[in-house]
């Protein structure tokens, strides 16, 4: 069973997919930084000075904290700020690997347009015999 495991791990799509996790965890972790720290103070600033995420509407007579987290522990809210940083988080980040895919896509090509034509392999004996038979029927 060990020696199943070693050979299921050492696979290059197993680690392929344990890289491409690690690295998209992280990736996410630097968009949402991005989106919360500087894109949307900014648009928090543009729309009235507030903190965007904490944008809510009271769903209970009993929530009167102006925060969001403290609103949330005295009841229900409709917390669309913070959906709508979320969103933009969403969208960020699948425009990024849209251009990454890009970049690679275009490379891939830029690649396959340097390697010179593969030269055609020659035809099998039979192949070349039936040829050979019609070019001397097209001649008579």
């Amino acid at each position: 069973m060990l020696k199943e495991f070693k050979e299921f791990i050492s696979r290059g799509n197993v680690m392929d997919l344990a890289v491409a996790v690690i690295i998209g965890a992280a990736f996410g972790k630097i968009v949402t930084s991005l989106v919360d720290d500087i894109i949307m103070p900014v648009v928090g600033a543009l729309l009235g000075g507030l903190d965007f995420s904490n944008y809510f509407v009271a769903l209970s007579s009993a929530v009167t904290a102006p925060a969001l987290a403290d609103a949330k522990k005295q009841g229900a809210v409709f917390a669309y700020g913070n959906f709508i940083t979320v969103l933009l988080n969403f969208i960020i980040l699948a425009f990024i690997i849209f251009l990454m895919v890009r970049f690679v896509n275009s490379m891939r090509k830029k690649l396959e347009g340097e390697k010179p034509a593969p030269e055609a392999a020659p035809p099998p004996a039979d192949v070349a015999l039936l040829t050979e038979i019609r070019d001397i029927l097209a001649k008579k």
